[in-house]
């Protein structure tokens, strides 16, 4: 009969390898954080011009993502309050011990606010690459990324500078599926007629959604969850009616910005009727059928990955799911070494 003392050493030896069975907590071991409001100087047509932004740098972090949000969004997008930071991709990435700048476009949040007509999807990725000159050398990685118009101007920046590692698309392909984007725009109106953003002295140029208008112009067919939706409509903003121009330009490929650009790309996309699916838009049935579909449109030395958020629309940040594409994004980070 074996002894209590040999019995008590094998109940020991299991627990400890029970121990480390158990999952590890990622905030326990997550690097400290510490963020600050940038204001940074640029220019556009000539003129002075101030891009607000968000840094929030993890202990140690040598890659920072700068995240440009999409239109009728302002920086808030990358940092959603809804959900107890479920949604917050910004808190996603850090976490994982990624830098993230998001910035407000010009004429959105804390940037400038200059006319309308000068600000288009060209004018703001020059204002983008203004801000990423200010990142080195403190980081030696820099990815620029976007949602919807913001990742147009994500590509244009890296096709027209060179001047960083990697580029996120999300919410953008290019075939852009005009049968549902047309009555969005449509639907849309002068923000100095908005109550809500009628305050900010903006010029009839800049438009913003509709009063109760958000979720079928970017959710659907995601879950209609009326906390995350009010969250939305509280935080939303506007864009300049010239911002379209160039954006839809790129994506039905007059002009080929993404040929230019030699860094790995990754693609993100929900089930997203304004650039998915029939009659227009592209194939994203899954990550394979829309790499295929979106490779021609890159040159060869811009490696492309894909990945599919299923159960949800264009807004895919606000996906109850969200910290899957979250930790997908962050494992590809990584792997650009």
């Amino acid at each position: 009969m074996r002894s209590p003392r040999f019995r008590r050493l094998c109940a020991t030896a299991l627990l400890a390898a029970g121990a480390c069975l158990l999952p590890v907590s990622s905030t326990a071991t997550a690097a400290p954080v510490s963020c600050q409001d940038l204001r940074v100087p640029v220019t556009l047509a000539g003129l002075p011009q101030t891009m607000y932004g968000k840094l929030c740098v993890p202990d140690g972090a040598k890659t920072v993502q700068v995240l440009i949000p999409g239109g009728t969004y302002n920086s808030s997008y990358w940092d959603i309050a809804y959900g107890g930071g479920t949604r917050s991709y910004r808190l996603g990435m850090n976490k994982a011990g990624i830098a993230t700048l998001a910035v407000d476009r010009l004429g959105t949040g804390k940037s400038s606010k200059p006319l309308s007509a000068l600000v288009t999807a060209t004018a703001q990725a020059t204002a983008v690459h203004q801000v990423i000159q200010t990142l080195r050398p403190r980081f030696t990685k820099v990815i620029v990324g976007g949602h919807s118009i913001g990742s147009a101007m994500a590509l244009i920046e890296a096709g027209l500078y060179r001047d960083v590692d990697a580029v996120l698309v999300t919410g953008l392909t290019h075939k852009m599926n005009l049968v549902t984007v047309a009555p969005v725009l449509a639907n849309m109106i002068p923000a100095p007629l908005d109550p809500q953003l009628a305050s900010r002295g903006l010029d009839l140029g800049y438009l913003t959604t509709r009063a109760g208008t958000r979720y079928s112009a970017f959710h659907e067919p995601g879950p209609n969850v009326p906390g995350a939706i009010a969250e939305d409509e509280s935080t939303k903003d506007v864009f300049a009616a010239t911002e379209a121009v160039d954006t839809l330009l790129l994506t039905n490929v007059v002009i080929p910005f993404t040929k230019l650009i030699n860094v790995p790309v990754l693609m993100v996309e929900g089930n997203d009727r304004h650039y998915c699916g029939p009659p227009l838009g592209a194939d994203c049935a899954t990550a394979d059928a829309l790499r295929v579909a979106e490779q021609p449109f890159y040159s060869p030395s811009a490696p492309l990955s894909t990945f599919i958020l299923d159960g949800y629309g264009h807004a895919i940040n606000y996906a109850p799911n969200a910290s899957v594409f979250h930790q997908a994004i962050a494992t590809w980070t990584k792997s650009l070494g």
